[in-house]
Parts: C-alpha cells; structure tokens; sequence
C-alpha cells in the first residue's frame, strides 16, 4: 500500500497560506497518502478546498468527551462534521507541556474512534529514557496503555528527542525500534496489528526522507517543521515508495 504521509503544521499558518498551500497540493497529484494536520480554524478552510482530491485532513488533537464545559477544546464529533477524518493524539508535546497520561490518550482515542475518525497515535522516549537503554520498554508502555481494545487507526513513533531539533536516530536505531513497535502491535491486536500502518516521525525532511522511508516497517512519516512549505512536503511524499 502507499506509504502515509502526515503534515502537523502544529501552531503555524495563515488562511491566506493555507490557500495558496492547498493549491500546490492538489496540482502535484502525489502518489502517497497525504494528511494535513492544520490548526483548528484553518480544517474548514482546507476541507473545501480538498473535497474532489483524495488528500485528507487531521486535527492535531480532540478532547475525550462529545460536548461539555472544556474551554478552549474541541470534540472528536465537531471535527468530523467539519471535514477531518483524523486526529494526532498523545503527541509527546500533548503529553509533555500538557501532561497527557496514557490514559489520558486512550480516552481521546475511544472518542476519536466513536465519532468516525482515524487516529494517529504518537509514541517516543525522551533523550534521558534512550541514554538509559529504556527506550523500547518506554514505547512499549505507551503502546500498551495509549491504545484501546479495538484499536485502529495509525501509529507514529518520535523519538523526542528528534523533534525539531534537526536530528535523527541512526536508521538501525529507527528500524530497530519499529521493528519493536510491531511485535508489540501484533501481540497486543492479533487481528490488526500486523497490518497497522507505522509512521516515523522527528526531524524528517527533503535530505533524509527516502533513506528513512525505505526502512522496514515504516509506513510513511508524520512531519513537523518541513510540512509548513508545500515544496518540501511534496518533495518527501515523493520520495516514499508507492508500494
């Protein structure tokens, strides 16, 4: 299958951008799988603008309850309605800055499950955890307890100390650690884990892209900082293997 390739714009980006950026997209026609991940109040914008496209839209977070008191969240049920068909849940800047539990995450992933959306789970250790020799044990946990009976959906593993910094873990590092990630999957969801997509994410970008992406089990990659400009995503989707 195509491998997946996610954007998380994270806290970034105009309307006036996100036009010109949405255009540049569907003009390339790109071979993976494309999902946006803008802020809230640009997934309308994008929705319109990707309806007749196969390229899909993300949230980068939801909230654990339909309705409620909870302000400045937004529900798995709203996001669907407004276009999106996935969300990021348990980012480790979530679990980090806003201290997002295992729990925490497999809440919003029932939810996000419930009202119809695709989840994108994030799993990764710390730069401490790795120097420890604690990482797959670390990721193993987060798997165990971040994803729910029934699960489905995609999984992204970023190594934290990777995000944004510019650096990446050696590609025996990162083959070792998916390779983890889907023995874990496949014991924990007999039925499905052998078949859950798994994404590579931290410090991906034009120059690394298809030494990472051709790597056993990574099924795509959930980019950060180098999906805000449209010719660096691009140029990463195409450097994914189309099977």
């Amino acid at each position: 299958m195509p491998s997946t390739i996610a954007g998380n714009w994270k806290m970034n980006g105009t309307l006036a951008g996100a036009d010109a950026y949405a255009a540049a997209m569907i003009a390339a026609k790109p071979a993976a799988s494309l999902i946006i991940c803008p802020p809230f109040p640009l997934l309308a914008r994008f929705a319109a603008a990707f309806a007749s496209t196969p390229i899909a839209l993300g949230a980068q977070d939801c909230h654990a309850r339909p309705s409620g008191a909870y302000t400045g969240d937004v529900s798995a049920v709203l996001l669907r309605e407004v276009g999106a068909s996935h969300v990021i849940l348990g980012h480790s800047e979530r679990r980090a800055g806003y201290g997002e539990t295992n729990a925490t995450v497999a809440a919003k992933v029932e939810a996000a499950l419930a009202a119809g959306l695709i989840p994108i789970v994030c799993v990764g250790e710390t730069e401490a955890e790795r120097d420890a020799s604690e990482a797959e044990d670390v990721v193993k946990t987060q798997l165990r307890h971040s994803l729910p009976a029934g699960f489905q959906g995609l999984v992204a593993y970023e190594p934290v100390w990777a995000i944004g910094t510019g650096r990446t873990p050696s590609e025996a590092d990162v083959t070792a650690m998916h390779a983890a990630i889907r023995a874990a999957l496949t014991a924990q969801f007999p039925v499905t884990g052998t078949a859950t997509p798994i994404l590579y994410g931290g410090s991906v970008k034009p120059e690394n892209a298809a030494s990472l992406l051709t790597l056993p089990e990574v099924g795509g990659a959930l980019v950060g900082g180098a999906s805000l400009k449209a010719a660096d995503f691009l140029a990463i989707a195409a450097a994914a293997p189309s099977v």
